[in-house]
């Protein structure tokens, strides 16, 4: 299975805040649509970064009471791992587990074209091997 799979289910939409917009309007984000994460992008096809609800925990024990007012390039993740709609889903599993990471931006031709969790990941993943069961226990059941 193909990180395209995954977006031909999920969709191609994607969440993105831009780089000067403040910490209380991206933590408002965050709650309304109840993603952990987003795509900093000026235009909204470009990366300039990603921001996750964990950069925010670590912007209130740096920035205190101001964190409010603090703006989003300023949290942000700037070194980005992304990913292609043509990798596998066990590539990107390996690279999550591996870095730590829950959110991969997908890249293709430097375009954002989808972002792609671990837990979209694992119910694709899971999908998968339950397809792989009930195969194995139909054939069991056929050479019976």
């Amino acid at each position: 299975m193909l990180v395209s799979d995954i977006l031909r289910t999920k969709g191609p939409a994607v969440e993105t805040v831009r780089p000067d917009d403040t910490a209380l309007s991206f933590s408002k984000q965050l709650r309304a649509q109840r993603i952990g994460a987003t795509v900093v992008s000026r235009d909204g096809v470009s990366l300039d970064g990603i921001i996750s609800e964990r950069d925010l925990a670590y912007g209130l024990a740096v920035h205190g009471a101001h964190l409010p007012h603090v703006l989003v390039s300023d949290l942000m993740t700037t070194a980005v791992i992304t990913c292609s709609p043509h990798d596998t889903v066990a590539t990107v599993m390996a690279v999550m587990t591996q870095r730590r990471i829950r959110h991969l931006p997908v890249l293709e031709n430097g375009r954002l074209v989808g972002l792609i969790s671990i837990g979209d990941v694992l119910k694709h993943r899971l999908g998968e091997i339950q397809m792989e069961a009930n195969v194995l226990r139909d054939y069991a059941i056929a050479v019976r």
